[in-house]
C-alpha cells in the first residue's frame, strides 16, 4: 500500500487544538476509506471479531430449544439438558485506553512519541466510524482521567476522536524528583539544575502511574468488546485485575517507539533535558550507559510480553514509520492467522 508520512499533530494546549485536531482527521479520514475500500477489504472486522453468532453461556435446555444446540458435555457431567446459548453481535465496541504519561513527548527527531500514539489512536477510532461500530475511549494521565461512552456514527466519532487529539498533554515535570536509570548508569551525571522544560524528556525514563481506572473499564463496554491500550508501556507489573479485563474483552496493546527507544544515538557526547528530575543528563556514549539502556530495553520488552501473550495481540510502531501501513499489516497478520485456525 503506498502511503506517504503522516502528518505531524496540531499543538495541544491552545484554543483550537481541537478545531485543528478534527482538520486532522478529517484530512486522514480519505486515507482510511481508501484502506478500508481498497486494501484491508473484510479483514479489519475479521481481524477483530466479525458479525455473526457468537457464544454466550451454557443455560438448561427447555422444550421447544434447537436439539443441535445442546452441548453433550455439560450435559453428561449434570446429568439433565443443557444448551449453548448465543448471542447475536451486530456491532463492535472498540475502547480505546490511552495512557498519556510525560516520557511519550519525548521526541529525537520531528515527532513526538505523543504525537504518533494520538494519530494512531486517531486511525483505530477512524476505521471504527467507516465499519459503523462503536467507538469510546479513557484518557488518563497522572492528572486523573476522562472517560467518553462508546458512541456510532461518523459524526459522534470524528467529534470524540477530536477531543483525545485536541487534549493537553501532562506537565512536563509532574514526576520530578524520580531517578532515572540512565542517571545510575557509570560514565553519567546530571549538568545541573534548569528552569525550563523547552526540551523533551529523555526516552524510557521512570515515570508516574496514570490514573487509569481499572474498576471502572470491567464495565465500561459490553462483554467481548475490544479494549485497546496505547502506552509507553514501561518495564512494570500487570495492573491489578488485568486477567479479569481479558476474560471480558479482546484486549491488544499498541505502543509507539522512538529510535532512541531502541537504542542510544551513536556519536559525540549528547545533552539531554529530563523534565522528570529537572536535571541536564549528559550521554557520553559509555559502555555503562548503553549497558543500562540495554538491560532497560529488556526489561520492557519483558513486561509487554507479559501484558499480551500473544504476538498479534501487540503492535509496536517507530515515530519514523506510517501508522495506517502498520495498522494494515497488523491486520493481514491476525486475518491469517484467523483463516487458518
Amino acid at each position: 500500500m503506498n502511503e506517504t508520512t503522516a502528518e505531524p499533530l496540531p499543538a495541544v494546549g491552545s484554543p483550537s487544538s481541537n478545531q485543528s485536531a478534527l482538520a486532522l482527521l478529517r484530512r486522514l479520514e480519505w486515507r482510511v476509506r481508501h484502506a478500508v475500500e481498497n486494501v484491508l477489504s473484510g479483514e479489519y472486522r475479521s481481524a477483530f471479531r466479525g458479525r455473526g453468532m457468537e457464544f454466550d453461556q451454557v443455560v438448561k435446555y427447555e422444550f421447544g430449544d434447537d436439539v443441535r444446540d445442546i452441548d453433550w458435555n455439560v450435559t453428561a457431567r449434570r446429568g439433565e439438558p443443557y444448551r449453548k446459548k448465543f448471542v447475536e453481535e451486530r456491532e463492535v465496541t472498540l475502547l480505546l485506553v490511552f495512557e498519556d504519561s510525560p516520557s511519550l513527548q519525548f521526541g529525537s527527531s520531528a515527532l513526538s512519541k505523543r504525537e504518533a500514539l494520538l494519530e494512531l489512536a486517531g486511525l483505530v477510532m477512524l476505521l471504527g466510524a467507516v465499519n459503523r461500530d462503536r467507538v469510546g475511549y479513557v484518557l488518563a494521565s497522572p492528572q486523573g482521567y476522562a472517560v467518553k461512552e462508546p458512541v456510532r456514527g461518523r459524526g459522534p466519532i470524528l467529534h470524540a476522536a477530536s477531543t483525545l487529539l485536541g487534549a493537553p498533554p501532562p506537565p512536563l515535570d509532574t514526576g520530578k524528583g524520580e531517578v532515572p536509570p540512565l542517571l545510575s548508569a557509570p560514565g553519567s551525571a546530571p549538568s545541573g539544575q534548569v528552569e525550563s522544560a523547552a526540551q523533551p524528556p529523555l526516552s524510557g525514563l521512570r515515570y508516574p502511574v496514570s490514573e487509569i481506572p481499572w474498576r471502572l473499564l470491567a464495565r465500561a463496554a459490553p462483554k467481548h468488546s475490544i479494549l485497546i491500550w496505547l502506552s509507553d508501556f514501561p518495564p512494570r507489573p500487570a495492573p491489578e485485575g488485568w486477567g479479569v479485563l481479558q476474560r471480558r474483552y479482546s484486549t491488544m496493546g499498541f505502543r509507539v517507539d522512538d529510535p532512541w527507544d531502541r537504542g542510544l544515538p551513536p556519536g559525540d557526547t549528547l545533552t539531554a533535558y529530563d523534565p522528570l528530575t529537572g536535571r541536564l543528563v549528559t550521554l557520553d556514549g559509555s559502555a555503562g550507559q548503553r549497558a543500562s539502556h540495554a538491560e532497560w530495553v529488556g526489561r520492557r520488552a519483558t513486561a509487554f510480553r507479559g501484558l499480551f501473550p500473544d504476538s498479534l495481540s501487540r503492535l509496536v510502531v517507530g515515530t519514523e514509520e506510517p501508522r495506517l501501513e502498520a495498522l494494515v499489516r497488523f491486520f493481514h497478520a491476525r486475518m491469517r492467522t484467523r483463516s487458518r485456525g
